[in-house]
């Protein structure tokens, strides 16, 4: 089949092209112009030049497709201003939404995420759950939701939305802050631990992704995709702590002094418009608050959807692909 892919260069959308090409199919990714797309194109990959934002550049990356996977977003950064999400997230889907209508897609298959419920107060949540954004990438991608969801009810298109859990894997770069700094001995808690983690591993999340694709059944729906279980961060850095030799993580410290304190130095490095994400931000603090903990039962029901890796499966492997990288080095660092 034809089938386009947006943020290609990106973790899961590169994965996602990668196990579409080794499928059998012709795979295309519209790319920014200074996106490095060397391994796409290893890969025999199509490389269509141009932006989400930009319509000109997405009709032509449309046309001619079969099935859009719409993978791009713009994510948390502390210094990204806010109308560059809203420009990404909602704007630029909705590019991607009207071009695939005007261009008779079959499939449309759109990346959310679980932070739409921004923190589930009776664990697990499902698909079911009110929206709850609390930041503008939140709110961006919920608008993006919605918009998706909308086509889909006035006939205009068929259409899937995916909500993935804190995705992981070799080649993921966002959670090896956390892995670093368990191996490393410096991890401390904000607060209690007892926040609430639901993770996915990257080749899971491809499964969900072109199953939605697949099924009829999908056409309208909301799939939740992750791990089967959720756990406490706690519980999350004793098995990283585990995989590389070292003690668990025990040191607490209040969390509401910390917030208050990411608060005011956010907006400090704003005022002085330094060009660096600053130590502490608010998006990022609020991670220990946070409970994220989702039902998967939808996603298995309706898509066959099966994770393939456990937890510690997931957490093994991407451990040893930082060490193998040289991300992370255990020398010294274990009891």
């Amino acid at each position: 089949m034809d089938i386009l892919v947006t943020g290609g260069t990106g973790f899961t959308g590169y994965n996602l092209a990668k196990k579409l090409k080794d499928s059998g199919n012709n795979v295309k990714v519209l790319a920014r112009k200074t996106s490095d797309t060397v391994k796409l194109k290893d890969l025999g990959i199509d490389i269509i030049t141009g932006d989400i934002s930009d319509p000109g550049s997405v009709e032509k990356a449309v046309k001619g497709s079969e099935i859009v996977y719409n993978i791009a977003a713009a994510y948390r950064e502390a210094n990204l201003p806010d109308n560059r999400y809203w420009e990404v997230n909602l704007n630029g889907t909705k590019n991607i939404l009207e071009s695939s209508v005007r261009n008779n897609v079959k499939r449309l298959i759109h990346c959310s995420t679980i932070g739409l419920v921004s923190s589930v107060k009776v664990p697990p949540e499902d698909e079911s759950c009110p929206y709850s954004p609390d930041d503008v990438y939140q709110r961006s991608k919920c608008e993006a939701e919605k918009t998706v969801l909308n086509a889909v009810k006035e006939g205009r298109i068929k259409a899937s939305v995916i909500r993935p859990c804190a995705i992981y894997g070799p080649g993921d770069m966002r959670l090896l802050k956390i892995f670093k700094m368990v191996a490393e001995k410096k991890f401390i808690f904000l607060g209690n631990g007892k926040a609430l983690f639901h993770m996915v591993y990257i080749d899971d999340l491809v499964q969900g992704l072109m199953l939605a694709a697949k099924k009829d059944e999908a056409v309208g729906g909301v799939f939740i995709i992750g791990h089967k279980r959720y756990t406490t961060l706690e519980e999350l850095t004793r098995i990283i702590a585990k995989e590389f030799g070292v003690k668990p993580p025990r040191i607490h410290v209040p969390y509401w002094p910390v917030e208050k304190l990411s608060v005011i130095v956010e907006k400090l490095y704003r005022i002085l418009d330094l060009k660096k994400d600053p130590p502490i931000y608010k998006r990022r603090v609020a991670f220990y608050k946070k409970n994220r903990a989702f039902s998967i039962q939808k996603a298995e029901k309706i898509l066959g959807y099966k994770p393939g890796f456990s937890l510690e499966e997931g957490i093994h492997i991407t451990a040893q692909w930082y060490i193998k990288k040289g991300f992370i080095d255990i020398a010294g660092k274990k009891a």
